[in-house]
């Protein structure tokens, strides 16, 4: 069943659904590399190195965001 917005269009039924994991994915992709990057900078720094942490866990935080972002994506293409 298919409502109506303000103008009188009708809506699919899983368009909220989509705007909803559309919204998530850029702080799905964002959050575990700031995380990574942050957890590795403080590391560093306590352990007196060079930013090797700092890019090990950016990166592996970056691999983590896109793997849960293809993950959601699909499962909403999926259905």
């Amino acid at each position: 069943m298919a409502s109506q917005d303000s103008n009188g269009l009708k809506i699919p039924p899983g368009s909220a659904k989509a705007a909803a994991v559309a919204w998530t994915l850029p702080f799905t992709l964002v959050v575990p590399m700031v995380v990574g990057g942050g957890v590795g900078y403080f590391a560093d720094r306590w352990l007196h190195t060079r930013p090797l942490f700092l890019l090990v866990l950016g990166l592996l935080g970056l691999g983590i965001g896109i793997r849960d972002a293809l993950k959601s994506a699909s499962t909403l293409d999926n259905k």
